[in-house]
C-alpha cells in the first residue's frame, strides 16, 4: 500500500472514532476513567517497587549496593523458610530491621487511604480524613494514660510491646461509639457525624495533654508516638498489622458498588434497596478499625487517608470500583516514600514520619481546597 493510500486509511480511522466519541461521550468518558485507572495503578505499583528496593538498601543504619541488598533479602528470606538461622550480618539488618518495616509502611498506607477514602464516601464530603471520629484522639488519650500512668493489663502483665497497641485500640473504639452515639442522637446526618468527631476529638485530646503532662519522664516516647514512628516494628508486630489491615482493606472493596449507590443520596439507595443504616454503621466501624489497626503499633500519622482518596477521587470521579482499588496503591507508595525519608533526610537522626506526610500533604491539601472547595458543602 502507498503512503497515500495508508494515510487516508489513518484518517478514515480517527474520524471513526471521533464520531464514536461525539455519538457516545458517555462511554468515552468511562474509558477515559478506565485509563487512567490503569495508568495510576501501573504509576503506584512501579514506584512501590523503586521505593522498596530503595528502603532495604539504603537507611540510617548504612548503605548497601542495590545488588547486594536484594541477594541478602532473598537469601535471608530462603534461610528463614528452611529454618536455617546462620544469617550473616547484611542479612540479619536487612531481613529483621528493614523488611518489617516495609511490610507495615505498605499497610498502614493502604490501611489508612481505604478508612478515608470510606470516610469520605460515608460522610460524603471528600475533604474529611480517617480521624474524623475522633479514633485518633481517643486512641492517643489511653496510650498516653498507659504510658504517664504506667498501668499494665492482666493478661498482657509479661509483655510490655502490646499494652499501648491494645489500649489505643480500646481508646479508638471507645472514641467511635461516642461519636456515633452522639452523631445518630444529632439526626445522624453527615454533618453531624463531622461535628460529633470535632467534639469527641476535642474532648479526648484535651485529656491526653493532662496526661502527657503526668507523664513527663516518658516524654520522648509519647512525642514519637503522637507523630507517627515506624522505628520500634519488628517481625512481631508488623504481621499483626499486615494481616488484618490488608484483609479488610481488600475485603471493603466488595462494597464498592454499594458506596456508589449511597453517594446518590440516601433516599435513592434506600429505594433501590439498599439498608441505609445497616450499611453506615458496619463501614464506619471497618474504617474506625482500619484507623485504629493501623495507630496502634505505629502512632497517629495525618493526611495519608485525606489526601490519597481525595486525589484518586479527581483524578477518577465517582467510582469506588476504581477509586478505592486506587487508593490502596496510592496510599502504599506514598508511605513508603515517607518512611523512607523520615529515616535518611538526617541520617543518622530519624524524623517522626507523620511530620512527612504533613509536609507534603499540607501544600497538596491546599491545593486541592482551592480548585474543588466549593463543590463541599460538608
Amino acid at each position: 500500500m502507498s503512503k497515500e493510500g495508508l494515510f487516508s486509511q489513518l484518517k478514515k480511522g480517527y474520524r471513526g472514532l471521533r464520531s464514536d466519541m461525539e455519538s457516545n461521550p458517555d462511554e468515552s468518558e468511562i474509558e477515559l476513567k478506565k485509563k487512567r485507572f490503569r495508568l495510576i495503578v501501573f504509576f503506584g505499583l512501579f514506584m512501590s517497587i523503586i521505593a522498596f528496593l530503595i528502603s532495604i538498601s539504603i537507611s540510617s543504619g548504612g548503605v548497601i549496593p542495590l545488588s547486594d541488598a536484594v541477594a541478602a533479602l532473598f537469601s535471608s528470606i530462603g534461610k528463614s523458610i528452611s529454618g536455617d538461622r546462620n544469617l550473616d550480618m547484611i542479612e540479619l539488618y536487612i531481613y529483621n530491621a528493614r523488611l518489617p518495616r516495609t511490610i507495615a509502611s505498605i499497610a498502614v498506607g493502604a490501611g489508612l487511604a481505604i478508612a478515608g477514602c470510606i470516610y469520605q464516601a460515608i460522610i460524603r464530603n471528600p475533604l474529611v480524613d480517617p480521624y474524623i471520629t475522633g479514633v485518633s484522639s481517643g486512641a492517643g488519650c489511653l496510650a498516653m494514660a498507659a504510658t504517664a500512668l504506667g498501668f499494665s493489663i492482666p493478661f498482657l502483665a509479661d509483655n510490655t510491646l502490646y499494652i499501648i497497641p491494645v489500649v489505643a485500640i480500646i481508646g479508638g473504639i471507645i472514641a467511635f461509639a461516642i461519636t456515633m452515639t452522639v452523631a445518630e442522637g444529632a439526626g445522624g446526618s453527615p454533618v453531624n457525624y463531622i461535628l460529633a468527631g470535632t467534639i469527641v476529638g476535642f474532648a479526648f485530646s484535651s485529656v491526653q495533654t493532662v496526661f502527657m503532662s503526668m507523664g513527663k519522664d516518658n516524654l520522648t516516647d509519647v512525642m514519637w508516638w503522637l507523630y507517627g514512628s515506624f522505628a520500634n516494628i519488628t517481625w512481631e508486630n508488623a504481621w499483626i498489622v499486615f494481616i488484618p489491615v490488608i484483609g479488610i482493606s481488600i475485603i471493603s472493596m466488595v462494597w464498592a458498588r454499594e458506596f456508589n449507590l449511597y453517594s446518590m443520596g440516601e433516599d435513592q439507595a434506600a429505594q433501590l434497596g439498599l439498608n441505609v443504616k445497616m450499611f453506615k454503621r458496619v463501614t464506619m466501624i471497618i474504617a474506625s478499625v482500619l484507623t485504629s489497626l493501623c495507630v496502634a503499633f505505629v502512632g497517629i500519622i495525618g493526611f495519608v487517608g485525606l489526601v490519597v482518596p481525595h486525589a484518586c477521587r479527581m483524578a477518577l470521579g465517582s467510582d469506588h470500583r476504581l477509586i478505592m482499588p486506587a487508593s490502596i496503591v496510592i496510599g502504599a507508595m506514598l508511605m513508603l516514600f515517607a518512611d523512607l525519608v523520615a529515616r535518611t533526610v538526617m541520617s543518622p537522626a530519624e524524623l517522626p514520619v507523620g511530620a512527612i506526610t504533613a509536609m507534603i500533604g499540607t501544600p497538596v491539601f491546599a491545593y486541592m481546597l482551592m480548585k474543588r472547595g466549593r463543590n463541599y458543602d460538608g
